[in-house]
């Protein structure tokens, strides 16, 4: 069951949703838009290797945008720092960004109960297209969980991404035992 912007917001006077910085017009029917950070980053190499640490840099999104090229996965990061303590974060893309041939995530749009961060985009185009720090780029849903959690994310001894961070992180699956 998907909440509800009422229920948003009780979740949110309770503390179970944390969004930071919350702004009420970003409140949606049942979602809540997020904004792209100011932050993007690249892999330094063309051919990555899901067994290596693959390196990225980071260049900030200038004032009077950046283009994105096809071909080319960049990283982003939202704006919005969110914690989800009793419900399973989903993010979307909005239909106005996915209008204009922007993909943010190829994989990853669930997120898990206890994740607290910013969310890593992984954003490609369809054409060159022209992207702003600040913009919304995608909207946050809530589902409701069944049943008690045993392990929250941010409580997992080998989660990998709980640093508290305004930057995208690079994929972390070179840390995976297989």
């Amino acid at each position: 069951m998907i909440l509800s912007d009422k229920r948003i917001l009780e979740e949110i006077d309770k503390g179970t949703i944390l969004i930071e910085p919350y702004r009420p017009e970003c409140l949606g029917t049942n979602s809540y838009d997020v904004h792209l950070g100011k932050y993007l980053a690249t892999y330094d190499n063309r051919v990555l290797d899901a067994r290596k640490h693959n390196k990225i840099q980071y260049f900030e999104i200038p004032l009077d945008g950046f283009v994105l090229q096809p071909n080319t996965l960049y990283l982003g990061v939202t704006e919005e720092y969110t914690e989800t303590h009793a419900h399973v974060p989903f993010l979307e893309g909005k239909s106005s960004t996915g209008r204009l041939g922007i993909d943010i995530h190829a994989t990853a749009g669930k997120g898990d109960v206890g994740f607290c961060n910013t969310w890593t985009l992984e954003i490609s185009c369809a054409q060159p297209v022209r992207i702003y720090r600040g913009m919304p780029i995608g909207q946050l849903i809530y589902f409701q969980v069944e049943g008690e959690i045993e392990t929250f994310y941010n409580k997992k001894k080998n989660a990998k991404y709980n640093e508290r961070t305004i930057k995208p992180i690079e994929s972390m699956m070179w840390k995976n035992e297989w």
